[in-house]
């Protein structure tokens, strides 16, 4: 396992020039919501317009998804096709595969683990993650259950660790950890004790802090950091 801590003035731009290379490729990348990826997205999509390539043999999975329709502003499908999908619009974009949050979080979570397998299970190329204050990684949240599923790729959690306090549907652990590379992205100074207790130097897997738990199964990571979500470590 292999953590690589970066901290840069510009995370969010250097999270979309590693998301670039996948998709050009083709490939399986699994995004994911909250406020810190918006402008990542949004850079993205102006590379890959000026890219010009067709890149409609890549697939977007998601990490999780919150139980909302995907026109409800907490849904993260929506975000992801408000700041890339939509100005992607005639140019070949990737097809994304959303999490039917409507239907509720184990109705939901039984049809992505369909979807996954009639796609063959792809391992995916990039997962792209955030990390929330408590250290939650997707909708994996500190000490409950779910992060003890090894069986399952995708799960309903029906009981949200922090707001909002919505239903989720959510990738598993070892689900995330097969990925090829795992990215996060982290800015602000109130995500700093979060990313040294999963990150820094006296960092243990502890189900208390849920991505301490992935750094522990993961072959590779890469932590995207601004300068003041890097004050702890």
């Amino acid at each position: 396992m292999t953590v690589e801590l970066q901290v840069l003035e510009d995370p969010a731009g250097a999270c979309a020039a590693m998301l670039l290379g996948p998709l050009l490729a083709g490939g399986e990348v699994v995004l994911t919501g909250g406020s810190t990826v918006g402008r990542a997205y949004g850079e993205l999509a102006s590379a890959l317009r000026a890219a010009g390539r067709d890149v409609s043999e890549a697939t977007i999975w998601f990490s999780d998804e919150r139980c909302v329709p995907p026109d409800h502003e907490l849904s993260n499908f929506g975000l992801v096709e408000r700041t890339l999908l939509r100005p992607l619009a005639g140019l070949a974009p990737p097809a994304a595969v959303r999490i039917e949050g409507e239907r509720g979080p184990q109705e939901a979570a039984r049809r992505y683990e369909e979807a996954l397998a009639r796609a063959g299970a792809p391992p995916f190329d990039l997962v792209l993650l955030g990390l929330g204050p408590d250290a939650h990684v997707a909708s994996l949240f500190p000490d409950q259950p779910t992060l003890s599923e090894r069986s399952r790729r995708v799960l309903g959690v029906e009981e949200a660790g922090c707001e909002p306090h919505v239903p989720r549907v959510s990738l598993t652990l070892p689900a995330l950890a097969a990925a090829r590379q795992i990215v996060f992205l982290v800015t602000g100074e109130g995500k700093a004790e979060a990313v040294a207790a999963a990150f820094g130097p006296q960092a243990r897997p502890d189900p208390h802090v849920p991505a301490s738990l992935l750094v522990d199964e993961a072959d590779e990571i890469t932590v995207l950091l601004d300068p003041s979500a890097a004050t702890r470590l």
